[in-house]
């Protein structure tokens, strides 16, 4: 009932994918329990040395038989790591942000499947023409970085009529089995799921950061370039935090780093020890020390849905159950 071409594209269960949150939010242990769960797990890991990436790979083929995929932003250095996954043979290359036309071919002659997600129509049928196997339309409701301006809702529907038979996850407010088969019921084959998934003991988020999400509702998010230190003038979501309110009347000067700015904190992320600027685009992971409230706390308005942390599986497991138990009593 809920088996989708997404799901027998992957040869997997359930029509749900764990967001690539990063630089390493979504590590080896959460893409893990959501691929044996049945979902799809996406592994972020923009800063991995292509060594460091090559054992990341290796660990999670030790932990799940499950396909996976491997997430990159091409707005940051990318190539070294693209290269490993198409020599690992991954079960996908997940793009954002830039021009996926150069590693399609690549990718498809070593039989790695082509993730891109988009904000906007025409930025879907630019990915369909180049040949990307899997769309995600990516709402303005979403956490993280985003590029388009307009709700799920609308968006899902509208890139599944342009880029049909293309398939399409919505990305953006769905955090529940509800979300899932409102997704269905727009065209989507699945959904995406980022701030959901933040809020398991799988996610390699700081605990305090956990503890926000479930704390928030959904009117405490804001769309933002606040946190613009590496990645200026891109849009995001995050907790409307005591920090961010302060900031926020003054976003357009926090785009740029200021060597006179002390570091509010540091982190480790692949191995290497590093500060914490304000305004970094670097959420705290698990290893994060300092002002951590004053960090860049990605999140979607679905936080409003989150009121525990959970592992990974019972998530899965869950929404897969109650979304048959909805079709089921919609039928009737």
């Amino acid at each position: 009932m809920l088996r989708t071409r997404f799901c027998d594209h992957f040869g997997i269960e359930a029509p749900i994918v764990v967001a690539p949150m990063g630089p390493d939010l979504t590590g080896v242990e959460l893409v893990a329990a959501v691929s044996n769960a049945g979902g799809f797990g996406i592994l972020q890991a923009q800063l991995c040395p292509p060594a460091r990436l090559r054992d990341e790979i290796k660990s999670l083929r030790a932990l799940t038989s499950r396909p996976f995929g491997v997430n990159f932003v091409l707005h940051f250095p990318h190539e070294d790591g693209v290269r490993v996954c198409i020599e690992e043979r991954v079960g996908a290359l997940s793009l954002f942000w830039g021009d996926p036309t150069p590693f399609i071919e690549p990718a498809r002659q070593a039989g790695v499947s082509i993730i891109v997600q988009v904000g906007s129509v025409d930025d879907a049928i630019r990915a369909a023409r180049a040949g990307a196997d899997v769309i995600i339309a990516q709402g303005i409701e979403a956490g993280g970085h985003g590029s388009g301006s307009v709700s799920t809702i609308v968006l899902v529907p509208r890139v599944v009529d342009a880029v049909a038979p293309t398939i399409v996850l919505a990305s953006g407010g769905v955090a529940d089995a509800r979300g899932l088969v409102a997704a269905l019921a727009l065209g989507a084959d699945g959904v995406t799921m980022g701030t959901r998934f933040l809020a398991t003991p799988e996610a390699n988020a700081h605990a305090l950061y956990k503890q926000s999400l479930v704390a928030a509702s959904e009117e405490d998010t804001v769309r933002t370039i606040l946190f613009g230190n590496g990645w200026p003038n891109a849009p995001h979501r995050a907790l409307r935090t005591r920090f961010v309110e302060t900031w926020l009347p003054s976003e357009s000067e926090t785009q740029s780093s200021d060597v006179n700015d002390p570091p509010i904190g540091e982190t480790s992320i692949a191995g290497m020890v590093m500060p914490v600027s304000r305004f970094a685009a670097i959420p705290p992971n698990a290893a994060a020390r300092g002002e951590i409230e004053s960090m860049e706390l990605l999140a979607g308005q679905s936080v409003g849905l989150v009121n525990d942390v959970k592992p990974a599986g019972e998530i899965v497991r869950g929404m897969m159950a109650e979304a048959r138990r909805i079709i089921e009593t919609l039928a009737r």
